[in-house]
């Protein structure tokens, strides 16, 4: 069920972002879509500046406003420059808790021109709501920006 969700709004996603080079538009519209579709607790973008991520668009309670390079979930993804899929962020070595709901997270990477700009972060109140399935269609999401 989850991958046929994916598969009906991946051309979805790229139709929102084909023909937009404002990221800022491109980062709305995609969270806005994940987060109606699967009913996350949290989806949203950190754009990358300077040496930390700072809050972008998202859907979802308040958040944490700047994370630095290489700390927390968000920070390692964009330090290792890939997904990092966590199934009890309770168990994530400098996990940054901006909401004590969140259970488990994924952090998928987004590029522009080889370079990481931001990442796209998602949290679910269930632990283990992330797996191979989301990596793969969360990464295609992404490359549509």
């Amino acid at each position: 069920m989850k991958e046929e969700k994916y598969a009906e709004i991946l051309p979805q996603a790229k139709s929102l972002c084909e023909g937009e080079d404002d990221m800022i538009a491109n980062m709305a519209n995609l969270s806005s879509l994940l987060h109606d579709t699967f009913h996350f607790w949290w989806t949203g973008f950190y754009r990358v500046a300077g040496n930390e991520l700072v809050l972008g668009p998202f859907q979802g309670p308040l958040a944490c406003t700047r994370i630095p390079f290489g700390k927390g979930v968000c920070g390692s993804s964009w330090k290792a420059g890939e997904t990092i899929v966590v199934p009890d962020v309770e168990k994530f070595p400098g996990h940054i808790a901006c909401s004590s709901e969140s259970r488990s997270e994924i952090v998928v990477p987004v590029r522009k021109k080889g370079e990481i700009i931001a990442v796209l972060d998602i949290d679910s109140r269930e632990l283990g709501c992330f797996d191979e399935t989301d990596r793969k269609y969360l990464e295609k999401i992404v490359e549509s920006m």
